[in-house]
């Protein structure tokens, strides 16, 4: 005789009604997990793209002539938004609105060199920038500009200038960007933000050696 399970003694000890309560929860768990993944496989290979005109006519990019923002900028023009590129780097923001424009000639580019951790960044981005995306219909903001430490730091060995040049870009720069544009979406009734943030600021249980850096990317 093949012995019975522990497991199965036990429950047949329980009330009828305990037992279905706790097999309810197990159902109920497989269900959801279940349905978690069906969704994201719809979403991933399934689900069209969206149309990213139905937004707005045009995008803005800040830190767009490198890495993560310079892709943007060419994916954005890919699926026919026009363009405001921002960035520190004024012979970058030719070149690069050269390039989209010899692949998409359809595509207008504006471009404003900002270095948002200048003292007059704030005045720059409410004055210059307002002024260029003035009657713009901005439907796609990509807040992708941040600076991070030049090495690995404990909080106390990071110098003030680092610090305080790290918050004027990643948080008081992203901030009045938002402002700058969102006033138009607000109006309009539509609009998409994506703001870029770092796996520095979801490390558990912390990131002491850039702790600054990861709290201003949370």
């Amino acid at each position: 005789m093949v012995p019975t399970p522990h497991c199965i003694d036990h429950l047949e000890t329980q009330p009828a009604a305990w037992v279905i309560f706790l097999s309810s929860i197990a159902l109920f768990s497989i269900f959801n997990n279940c349905m978690l993944i069906l969704q994201w496989l719809y979403r991933t290979f399934i689900r069209p793209p969206k149309d990213l005109k139905t937004y707005g006519t045009w995008a803005l990019v800040t830190g767009s002539t490198d890495g993560i923002g310079l892709a943007f900028a060419f994916k954005l023009a890919e699926k026919g938004l026009n363009l405001v590129l921002v960035s520190r780097n004024p012979s970058r923001l030719k070149q690069i609105s050269g390039e989209i424009h010899a692949r998409y000639p359809e595509v207008e580019v504006k471009i404003l060199d900002l270095e948002f951790s200048s003292d007059l960044a704030v005045s720059r981005v409410n004055g210059e920038l307002k002024e260029m995306i003035q009657g713009l219909d901005i439907g796609v903001l990509i807040n992708n500009v941040g600076i991070t430490y030049p090495g690995a730091m404990y909080f106390h060995e990071v110098g003030e200038d680092i610090w305080m040049n790290l918050i004027k870009v990643n948080v008081l720069g992203t901030s009045h960007v938002t402002r700058a544009v969102l006033r138009g979406m607000i109006r309009r009734g539509r609009g998409a933000i994506i703001n870029i943030g770092s796996g520095a600021a979801i490390v558990v249980p912390s990131h002491p050696l850039y702790a600054i850096y990861a709290a201003s990317k949370a």
